[in-house]
């Protein structure tokens, strides 16, 4: 299997168990400083937006440069902390049968292609594809932390 299967199998696996809690689990926040479960998919929610941008746009160019992503604003801003549990679920998992497709049609050629994101060293566009599979990964583990229940 590839990239694209991996991360639906992955989400919607990680789908189905989310939504056996609720509104009021998904909304605890585990410290002040700390994200909740609806603030940690709020926060993949944002992941698969700045990525959808790279894996399109990486593709029309030889090397492209993309600006940084500010996650505690992007996550503070959107509100997600107030956002219905099930319907941020779903969304997330939609976006991302999405960019399974958009993974699916990267010709072999672009995935060589050179990119940085804000400051950060070069990388190619497939270490981009892999690594946001491993990214999402991480965050559902925080996820899978935070929901057990004792």
């Amino acid at each position: 299997m590839g990239v694209a299967d991996d991360l639906v199998e992955t989400v919607d696996t990680a789908a189905e168990r989310l939504l056996r809690f609720d509104d009021a689990d998904a909304s605890v926040r585990p410290a002040a400083n700390a994200w909740s479960p609806k603030e940690i998919v709020g926060h993949l929610v944002d992941s698969a937006a700045n990525n959808h941008q790279r894996f399109v746009r990486a593709q029309q160019e030889g090397s492209l440069t993309f600006p940084g992503y500010a996650q505690e604003h992007w996550v503070r801003s959107q509100g997600y902390q107030a956002s219905d549990w099930a319907d941020l679920v779903r969304f997330w998992q939609l976006f991302n049968h999405h960019l399974a497709q958009v993974i699916r049609r990267i010709p072999a050629a672009a995935l060589a292609v050179d990119c940085r994101v804000g400051d950060g060293e070069p990388v190619t566009l497939g270490f981009l594809v892999a690594d946001y599979l491993v990214h999402l990964q991480h965050h559902l583990e925080q996820i899978d932390a935070q929901l057990v229940r004792p």
